[in-house]
């Protein structure tokens, strides 16, 4: 990870879109209490989907979207520098994501003091883990099978996914939560132990079957980020991407009645509506700032898409601090902010949202100053 001064010229638009999905990512995972959350900021339950569902997929789009910008320099380089500079990415965001699994490497022992976790228990996959594992795949597939193949690839990977879950899951509902073939591939290389727990069962909804399909939305935000290149910040491009983004949520809809759209299988349905969406936010993005050229709002997310790894990292690394930190023996920092600094004033999800708000907006003059100083991390 470095720290560089910036003065390329960036794409508005990009920057707009991402700094919103990184906002929206600490709204949604800081939450004063998980029991007091508004339901669009719930993920959905299994089957369906909601506002939240769209965040992650989105920062996965905005990735192919940024290299469409970034891959032209590796065209005239040689394969062998290309491989080491994504293959590195690739494993440095991942063991970031490792690392914050296991910070702040410590536990409070019974009868005090503190003793180191049990890495053996660590959970492998995660947030960032995906997105590397992603950026691989996406990379070398629009590197090497350029825009043909890289379209061939996408509906090749989805078909076959859903092919996959179907005639591996078990029946009579192979989308199930128990019987699911993604977390029947995931058993064959990870104990159950080291699996997500929040469904109430051993099952990671960033596990490594799922992993291929998520990567169809990191190319799917390259070819529309080479469209938008080649066709220009214009008004024709702006109505030819919504009425892609509309097409591709109806194929998605249509497809849900038989293979439902599921966040955490990341199932193809839920991989189309999720582009189609994408595709009409930042169709209406350019509309709003390089056809209209209005921008006097856009610094508020610009400030986020300029520093969205780092700030996403500093916002888990903050909350769990403040949840590792006592302020007595039954009391959590965290907690303790929560209760005496929003619940004093306020209740239920109200309280619970103004805290994430809250929350997000430390994050927020956290970049501010950064890009006032023509700071920008990157890795």
């Amino acid at each position: 990870m470095r720290a560089a001064k910036v003065g390329t010229e960036r794409y508005l638009s990009l920057d707009v879109l991402r700094g919103l999905t990184v906002a929206l990512m600490v709204i949604v995972n800081t939450p004063g209490s998980w029991g007091s959350i508004y339901a669009p900021l719930r993920h959905a339950p299994w089957h369906g989907f909601t506002v939240t569902d769209l965040v992650f997929p989105t920062f996965l789009f905005a990735v192919g979207n940024a290299m469409s910008f970034s891959m032209r320099k590796f065209a005239l380089q040689p394969n062998s520098e290309f491989l080491q500079k994504v293959f590195k990415r690739t494993a440095l965001i991942f063991m970031i994501g490792v690392l914050l699994r296991c910070f702040p490497f410590v536990a409070h022992a019974e009868g005090g003091g503190l003793e180191l976790i049990d890495f053996s228990t660590v959970r492998i996959m995660g947030v960032l883990q995906r997105i590397a594992l992603c950026y691989l795949i996406g990379s070398l597939v629009v590197h090497y099978l350029k825009i043909r193949g890289s379209i061939l690839f996408s509906v090749l990977v989805l078909l076959g996914y859903w092919a996959a879950l179907y005639f591996f899951g078990t029946q009579p509902d192979p989308y199930s939560l128990e019987g699911n073939a993604a977390l029947k591939f995931d058993l064959l290389f990870f104990s159950p132990e080291i699996l997500y727990k929040g469904y109430g069962i051993p099952f990671d909804p960033e596990g490594l079957l799922s992993t291929i399909p998520a990567a169809v939305n990191v190319v799917a935000g390259y070819l529309a980020g080479v469209y938008i290149q080649k066709s220009g910040n214009n008004l024709s491009t702006v109505l030819k991407l919504g009425a892609a983004g509309v097409v591709t949520i109806i194929l998605a809809l249509l497809w849900n009645t038989v293979f439902p759209i599921n966040k955490a299988l990341w199932t193809s349905s839920y991989v189309l509506h999720s582009i189609g969406l994408d595709l009409l936010i930042l169709g209406a993005l350019m509309l709003v700032i390089e056809v209209a050229n209005y921008k006097r709002w856009t610094y508020f997310f610009e400030v986020f898409g300029k520093n969205p790894l780092f700030i996403f990292c500093m916002s888990i690394l903050i909350i769990k601090m403040l949840s590792f930190i006592k302020v007595d023996e039954e009391t959590r920092l965290s907690t303790w902010v929560y209760q005496n600094g929003f619940l004093s004033w306020s209740e239920g999800e109200f309280a619970s949202l103004m805290f994430a708000l809250t929350y997000m907006l430390v994050h927020w003059l956290m970049g501010y100053w950064m890009d006032r100083n023509r700071i920008y991390i990157k890795v």
